[in-house]
Formats: C-alpha cells, structure tokens, sequence
C-alpha cells in the first residue's frame, strides 16, 4: 500500500518541519493537520498543510499514516481516545522524546495488531522555540530519527518502511535501537544537557538578574551553553514525567563531579577533569571567548 495521504497530529515545529520537508523532497499526497484553529491557518498559509480540522478523528480518516507530533502526555492521550477506533489500515507513529510509556500504551491499545500499527519513533532534532512560526524543511536534514522496534517487528516492511523511506528521503538516518536503551541514552545526550541549561541560566538570572546587558558580558560561552533554556516547559514537563529514573541518575552523576571539581580547584585533580572533558571533542585545544 502506497502512502498517499497524511495526517499530522500536532502542526508545530516538529510536525510543520516534517510536512514541510516530504513536501519540498517530491511527496504529492495529501497532508492533514489537527491543531488548534490559529495554529492550523498558519500551517495552511505556509503551504505545510493541505486542510486542517480540530477533530483528530476527522483529520485521521482515509489517511494511511498519522504522525503524533505533540508532547509525550498528549501522544499518551491520544493512543487511549483515539486509538481504539482506528481503521487497522492506518500506521500510527509518533516523534516523542521517550519511549517506555508510549511503547506500553500503544501495545495496550493495539494489542497483537500493535507491529503492523504502531511505529514508536523519536526524531534528534529541534530548536529551543517551538511553533509552527520556526517549522523549516531543512530541520531534520542530517539529523538521526530512532526507532524503537516493537519485538518480533520489522521496521523495513509495510507502511513502517514507506514511512520510513519518506523519513530518508528528507534527509534523516535511520537508527534502531531498544527501548531501555533509547531513555537512557536520550536522558544523558539530550535531556541532561537541557536540564543544566536551565539551571545554569536559572541560577544566573537569581545571581546578576535578567540585564541584557550585563549577561551579555558572559560572551559566546554563556550564550552557547544557556540557549536552549529558551526551551518551553510545556514539552520538557512530560519528559522529566516519563524519563524520571535515568534523568535523575544522570544529574547525580553530574553533581558529583561538580562537587569533585569544587573540592579540587587548587589541586592537579582539577586538570585531570579538563583532559578528561577535553577527550570529549577529542582534542585538547584551548577556547577562547
């Protein structure tokens, strides 16, 4: 079965980026978004739609595949009121920063129909801000999309691998990975990262206060490593829900070592912990502002 029209559930950054992008690379199907009202004008105006309804079981009919592009807590809340009644011939797959919990509700809902109707996806890449106002094609050209197989599914037959084809041809690679795995790695590259730069800009703001003026004698360094603070709680509130376990164990660990290095600032210990972060990029390289 060709993939001839989709839905989009959630026309924002990730999901505007996705149907902008099958777009610009030759997909001459049909695109539906359900959003909000506004939100849905500006995906129409942006050609990254081809009709848009607030219903998201009048914007799933007669589509082959529906992409949860929201938040963990909504692609959960859809899988329970929507899923149920949702044509055997239609893949549903989502973009959701984690995986445990939207793994277990899809296999409750589709049962052992669950390899042929659900593909769990998570596409590494994003902006700090949200919003179908900063959706681009370009968004996922390069970056990884992770699929966490369901057991005994193959990701590379059906409408799984015409899915994932299209997610190849905008630009994608595509990288299996088990579910377990996938929350602990994200919890360390990706959700720790944005945890510390939260707390940084955080604990900033309550020391110098939010003068543009005076963080911005902070330099590149500061900018670099406090941008994605800019990020909405909205998205990380469901990911910090769902990924609990492996979150906290990674900011321990970083604790920690802050605290190691707090105690070591006028010791050779110290220099050992910048040879060992310096392996990160492997080099050892001095950065100047």
């Amino acid at each position: 079965m060709s993939i001839d029209q989709i839905s989009i559930i959630g026309t924002g950054l990730i999901g505007g980026s996705f149907a902008l992008a099958v777009r610009k690379r030759g997909f001459r199907g049909r695109i539906v978004g359900c959003d909000r009202g506004p939100v849905l004008q500006q995906a129409l105006d942006m050609g990254a739609i081809d009709r848009g309804s607030e219903d998201a079981g009048q914007a799933i009919a007669g589509s082959q595949v529906a992409l949860l592009a929201t938040p963990v807590g909504a692609i959960i809340d859809f899988l329970d009121r929507v899923g149920p009644a949702l044509s055997g011939a239609t893949l549903v797959t989502d973009v959701g920063s984690t995986k445990r919990e939207i793994v277990a509700r899809a296999q409750a809902v589709f049962r052992e129909g669950a390899v042929h109707r659900f593909l769990a996806g998570h596409p590494m890449a994003g902006k700090e801000h949200s919003g179908i106002e900063h959706a681009t094609s370009e968004l996922f050209q390069g970056a990884v999309w992770l699929v966490t197989p369901l057991p005994n599914q193959d990701v590379g037959a059906g409408l799984c691998g015409e899915f994932l084809a299209l997610v190849e041809k905008i630009g994608a690679g595509v990288v299996n990975m088990g579910v377990e795995r996938h929350d602990r790695v994200c919890a360390w590259i990706s959700h720790l990262p944005q945890m510390l730069s939260t707390a940084l800009a955080a604990t900033v703001v309550d020391e110098l206060g939010n003068d543009p003026e005076l963080l911005a004698i902070g330099g590149r360094a500061l900018r670099e490593m406090t941008r994605i603070a800019a990020s909405p709680y909205s998205m990380w509130r469901d990911i910090a829900l769902t990924n609990s376990d492996h979150i906290q164990e990674a900011l321990q660990r970083v604790e920690q070592r802050l605290a190691h290095i707090r105690e070591n600032l006028k010791t050779a210990e110290l220099r050992k912990e910048f040879e060992t972060g310096n392996r990160f990029h492997g080099d050892t390289g001095a950065r100047s502002d």
